[in-house]
């Protein structure tokens, strides 16, 4: 697996704390599922993989599991951040909360922000189900590496080319095994995953 679990962009982290939000019951169901079957943990080097979010309401902000949360069991409020605001121009966001946002976070504020009906992304690891989609769904380029504005801006261009918006999972070819998938809320998210 390539290395994994470094945030790539400049964060403005305000320390608040986040209480129980809407959702959070449901993101942990999910997040368990993807843990019993190894798309989201902590790999060999202990380096973590694999994220979560929502969308808070019809704002462009979300909740989105903290960076290094893997190994964590159960999360609580604060293994969560709230992404308020990102400027891919500047490989840049601000969140909410006690801990960094996820490597991720500008991946999930892509799919937002080009799909006005999703409600919850997927990010996982699954190398059998990457290796059968690669170049078979869409795609990023190999020369972009994930969590960066350039990923940001591969995955805006993906919903303008290809039928992402219908098919809802696309593959990070550069981020090995790296699967990202979504929907309007996680049931549907996680249900395109488990028939892909």
């Amino acid at each position: 697996m390539s290395e994994t679990g470094s945030v790539k962009f400049r964060c403005e982290q305000v320390a608040v704390e986040i209480s129980r939000f809407a959702g959070l019951a449901e993101l942990n169901r999910y997040r368990r599922k993807l843990l019993s079957l190894g798309m989201i943990g902590v790999d060999a080097s202990g380096i973590g993989f694999g994220n979560l979010s929502i969308r808070s309401g019809a704002t462009s902000q979300f909740y989105i599991t903290g960076s290094a949360t893997g190994r964590i069991p159960e999360l609580t409020p604060a293994d969560y951040a709230k992404v308020i605001a990102y400027d891919f121009a500047r490989n840049w966001l601000r969140c909410e909360g006690s801990t960094v946002a996820s490597s991720e976070s500008l991946t999930h504020a892509a799919v937002y922000e080009s799909d006005s009906t999703a409600g919850a992304v997927i990010h996982c690891h699954d190398m059998k189900l990457w290796t059968a989609l690669l170049d078979n769904a869409p795609t990023t380029p190999k020369r972009v590496d994930y969590g960066t504005s350039q990923m940001a801006y591969a995955v805006q261009r993906l919903f303008e080319i290809t039928d992402l918006k219908k098919r809802k999972i696309f593959v990070m070819a550069a981020h090995e095994g790296g699967l990202v998938t979504f929907g309007k809320d996680l049931p549907e998210a996680f249900g395109v995953l488990m028939h892909s």
